[in-house]
């Protein structure tokens, strides 16, 4: 017990040294410092405030994917937390019906693919690859949301496609790397009738334990994608393969560093419940309840998760 529980600790300050970093360059592909300030922004729980910024950069670079690719990721996190509950024990946002601001958001997911399309024509760079597969996957995410599959097997193969290349130009590019390793755990973990489904459709198939090192890759040399696949490898481990520890030792990272974002809070404390350390959810669940309340329904949302926890810890 007590060798796991040093291992656990030895994996969280080597995440935690890894999430803290500021590399701005990976694998050929580099982001401007405010595109950094707003990613902050998006990952300390305040997406709202990170919009004038990423608009501010699109203003200033109007054919580059980066700023659109940036303002769906926070209009992202804004959908994610709004349909956000408890299902199995687990907190995830599982899934929704349609909702008319989904068109707005599927309308800037389009506009990065397009983008860097566009880009594309003139020059065939790794790095406009990884932003075209940044806008598919925007729509996978959304799609996945709402349940309709065949949508989100389209967006998702074509994001594969897109990180594909842009490893056959830059094999070093660690957030095409992580978006593979994406590709490759979900399809892995799909149940046999669905993958029965996916040999019909022509879907490429999945490998578990190379999407775990791709995934691995990414969250520790990523750029844009690291805390995204922070936040998503945990939440596959505890769903898929009950691997809390592990998971926890992912995850506690985003706590260290955003501390008020509910959203990774609740995470945290789910896993630590699900290891039986009702004590410590209970922290994390109570620090949800500390950050200032604001009007939004994704912050009335959370604060019920939390009390609903804390009440099933008793």
């Amino acid at each position: 017990m007590k060798r796991a529980r040093l291992r656990y600790l030895l994996l969280m300050m080597i995440a935690v040294m890894a999430l803290h970093s500021q590399v701005l360059f990976a694998g050929g592909l580099t982001i401007p410092a405010e595109a950094q300030r707003a990613m902050d922004k998006i990952y300390a729980g305040d997406p709202d405030g990170a919009i004038p910024l990423v608009r501010a950069l699109q203003q200033a670079q109007p054919e580059h994917p980066l700023g659109y690719a940036l303002e769906g990721e926070a209009l992202w996190w804004k959908r994610y937390c709004g349909a956000l509950e408890i299902k199995y024990g687990m907190v995830d946002s599982w899934k929704r019906s349609r909702e008319h601001e989904d068109d707005a958001y599927l309308r800037l997911a389009d506009r990065v693919v397009h983008l860097a399309q566009a880009q594309l024509e003139k020059s065939d760079t790794a790095e406009m690859h990884v932003y075209a597969g940044m806008g598919w996957a925007l729509k996978a995410r959304m799609y996945g949301l709402r349940g309709e599959n065949r949508n989100v097997a389209h967006a998702g193969v074509n994001a594969r496609t897109e990180m594909l290349r842009a490893l056959e130009l830059d094999p070093q590019m660690a957030d095409a790397t992580a978006g593979v390793g994406i590709y490759n755990y979900y399809v892995a973990t799909l149940s046999p009738i669905v993958k029965m489904m996916r040999f019909f459709m022509g879907i490429p198939g999945g490998d578990k334990e190379k999407g775990v090192k791709q995934m691995e890759i990414g969250m520790n040399q990523g750029v844009l994608l690291r805390v995204d696949v922070r936040f998503i490898f945990p939440k596959s481990l505890r769903q898929y393969d009950q691997k809390y520890e592990k998971a926890l030792a992912i995850a506690a990272p985003l706590v260290e560093r955003y501390p008020q974002n509910p959203i990774f809070l609740l995470l945290v404390g789910n896993l630590n419940a699900e290891l039986g350390r009702n004590d410590k959810a209970a922290e994390y669940f109570q620090a949800v309840l500390k950050i200032p309340a604001s009007s939004t329904d994704g912050a009335a949302r959370v604060r019920d998760i939390a009390n609903s926890f804390l009440n099933s810890l008793h």
